[in-house]
């Protein structure tokens, strides 16, 4: 492997995954579109967590019940972990195999926004807590905590050690095999971790700012849940795209659909294990475990649905939680608080031949 040769070659004509490596990065011709768009737009989305004011936080934490103590801290360090998977992962697992410009700039534009998210936490704990190391120092203690990093990290470390050896037998058939299937159930449970598993401590972050508690960090979970989205987008577009441009990817969906549609349902579980750890001690104003568990099956059962799993979402049991993941549709007036629903750099292509039909110079 090099980080440049002298071949010649047309990217556009490359497979997703596993073909020529990257050489020239260039994006006025691409085989997918949609990764230079998500790109657009998520750095379109760039925020940094200092912009938001965190000073009210720490007077409201104090002012919370020792149960609404344990549920805030306690999702707090388990997002932590969460994005840093993330902020590491994408990279490591995937561009090593990658084939396509506008793939791996979105991976490398992925990875980055995941580390804007950790440093987020920093920020909020700085603001909330008198000894932030604490809520570092006891993260892994916690069963539930320890429990999800590892369901998390096995698929990334299974395809992580697949791909060092990839140059070694690239052309042995079996082992290319099943380096693809390895590729496809890491994706699979990284939609799932982008999904669902992010979604009981979102909620519950936003129930806590319904009843004007802890609106900071609400509205820095805001900002977190619309770049996670756009984050879904593409694990569902390379989904999609996989078995449609190879034959083995379009077999391998349907050997392991059972064993996606069980890592799903293994999700939702301790989804609603870490409920029952929230709310061991007492539940919150506006939610409670089962309020919390119901959602996460109805999360979990869309996010199924969207990458042809056979879920079947129903009504949502929390209907307010939308006013905070569609962060576009919700409008705040600039003196009261902070603006999250802004762009920078996007640019809305809404003009066409007849725009200016009329005028004359």
């Amino acid at each position: 492997m090099t980080v440049f040769s002298n071949e010649t070659f047309d990217a556009t004509e490359q497979t997703c995954f596993f073909g020529k490596q990257v050489n020239i990065a260039r994006y006025d011709k691409q085989r997918y579109s949609i990764f230079e768009k998500l790109t657009d737009k998520q750095l379109g989305f760039f925020w940094r967590p200092e912009e938001v004011d965190l000073s009210r936080d720490g007077k409201d934490f104090k002012g919370l019940t020792d149960h609404e103590k344990h549920i805030f801290t306690s999702n707090l360090k388990r997002q932590i972990l969460l994005d840093s998977v993330q902020g590491r992962a994408p990279s490591l697992a995937f561009l090593p195999i990658c084939s396509l410009p506008e793939l791996e700039t979105w991976i490398q534009t992925w990875t980055f926004s995941e580390t804007i998210h950790s440093r987020s936490y920093t920020h909020i704990i700085r603001n909330v807590y008198s000894d932030p190391s604490r809520v570092f120092d006891e993260m892994l203690d916690i069963q539930e905590i320890a429990d999800c990093a590892h369901d998390i990290s096995k698929y990334y470390d299974r395809l992580i050690t697949a791909n060092s050896q990839y140059a070694l037998f690239k052309h042995d058939k079996k082992h290319a095999y099943e380096h693809k299937k390895d590729l496809w159930l890491c994706l699979n449970a990284v939609n799932a971790l982008e999904g669902v598993r992010f979604y009981v401590s979102f909620a519950c972050s936003w129930a806590f700012a319904e009843v004007k508690k802890m609106e900071g960090n609400a509205k820095i979970i805001k900002l977190i849940a619309r770049d996670e989205n756009v984050h879904l987008a593409s694990t569902q577009q390379l989904l999609k795209i996989l078995p449609k441009e190879d034959p083995d990817f379009a077999r391998i969906q349907e050997e392991t659909r059972a064993e996606c549609i069980d890592m799903f349902h293994r999700v939702v579980e301790q989804e609603k294990s870490w409920a029952h750890y929230l709310f061991q001690n007492g539940s919150m104003i506006g939610l409670n475990e089962e309020l919390l568990c119901n959602y996460v099956d109805h999360i979990a059962a869309k996010r199924m649905g969207a990458i042809g799993l056979n879920g079947k979402p129903g009504a949502n049991p929390l209907p307010w939680t939308q006013k905070w993941i569609s962060g576009s549709d919700v409008q705040v007036a600039p003196q009261e608080t902070e603006i999250t629903s802004y762009v920078i750099g996007g640019v809305k292509k809404d003009v066409d031949e007849n725009t200016f039909k009329g005028f004359t110079l």
